[in-house]
């Protein structure tokens, strides 16, 4: 999921934030004026767009939304899941495609599809989630290395040319059991090498030119943007948020032929959530036009809303690969024990 590119910290950001998962549920109450949403740590950090959604959503509804930081966002999925038989949370925002099928499995939703999201969102994104009527698309983009076109480096053409020696300690991931960008990118070379040799034999090879392997986005671009690696996981979009709001434009997202994978984040209704009708309105918010215009200069992400406009700097360094590629998520836990046990 795309993170906010300034140091993540946990503060208050006005009095309808709530950080710190651990908020206490409250009776069922179906007229209940707050709603209690369980989200991953840039979206509610002082550069997302968690506190201007909430204060749309207070003003447009008389309803206080609480969003609760729960890390990234596979932490997010594993405290909704421990809380299953317990719930604390009306919303869960953040799964994304790869989550998607755990969350389905794990029976912690309810069927939701918000008002007119079937005008609003495309089914090509809807699809993304497995079951449209239990997770509904708020934003996307693909996964894209990002290069530091100041590097004296050769620019990689394939993700085969990262295992190149000449990248020896240049390059940062995120680590795939805590993030889901690192997640993302583990799913993305599964997809490019999609029979376990050379499965296998990419990441032994990667290994040594691997500089770090961060816990999540946040820190791993944070790292990046200071100058450790020239080489990084992140989005195609990324390099938009460096030149609007550094005016960087040496920043570059590398496209290849073979293909990118994507990532489309969701949100849904927790199964047996305190406060139902305020999850359902705030649902139909999510995706409304005045929530989804906060979403491309603060999640650094295409809204799913097919409607709002882009800024400029989309149109000049935001790219979109032209080819997606896929692989069986279902056993992408597999796939990550593998990578894990090559890298240590």
């Amino acid at each position: 999921m795309k993170k906010s590119l300034f140091v993540i910290t946990s503060i208050f950001l006005s009095s309808t934030l709530f950080f710190g998962c651990h908020k206490t549920a409250k009776s069922e109450n179906s007229d209940s004026k707050e709603v209690t949403i369980y989200t991953y740590d840039s979206f509610v950090s002082e550069w997302g767009p968690g506190s201007k959604i909430a204060e749309k959503f207070e003003q447009k509804t008389g309803i206080k939304a609480n969003f609760v930081d729960c890390g990234d966002g596979v932490q997010l999925l594993s405290r909704a899941i421990l809380e299953k038989d317990n719930v604390q949370a009306d919303v869960i925002l953040g799964l994304d495609n790869n989550t998607a099928p755990k969350a389905i499995s794990s029976e912690i939703l309810s069927a939701y599809k918000p008002k007119d999201a079937d005008i609003l969102i495309p089914n090509s994104l809807y699809s993304q989630m497995v079951d449209e009527k239990l997770i509904t698309p708020y934003d996307y983009s693909h996964f894209a290395l990002i290069f530091d076109t100041r590097s004296n480096l050769p620019e990689p053409k394939s993700l085969s040319d990262l295992t190149n020696p000449v990248y020896k300690n240049k390059i940062i991931i995120m680590d795939p059991r805590t993030s889901t960008p690192g997640l993302g990118f583990v799913a993305w070379t599964r997809a490019i090498f999609n029979d376990d040799d050379s499965f296998t034999k990419f990441w032994t090879e990667l290994k040594p030119n691997l500089l770090t392997m961060a816990p999540g986005w946040s820190s791993g671009y944070g790292l990046f943007t200071a100058g450790e690696a020239p080489i990084v996981t992140s989005y195609s979009t990324s390099p938009a948020a460096n030149l609007e709001y550094d005016k960087i434009d040496y920043y570059k997202a590398l496209v290849f032929e073979e293909g990118h994978y994507i990532q489309v984040e969701g949100a849904a209704i927790l199964k047996n959530a305190p406060h139902r009708k305020a999850a359902e309105e705030f649902m139909d918010f999510l995706v409304s036009e005045d929530a989804q215009n906060e979403l491309p200069l603060t999640q650094w992400m295409y809204p799913a809303n097919v409607g709002v406009t882009l800024p400029d700097c989309y149109e000049k360094a935001a790219t979109k690969p032209a080819k997606t590629v896929t692989t069986d998520i279902d056993k992408l836990d597999q796939v990550v024990e593998k990578v894990i046990s090559i890298l240590n």
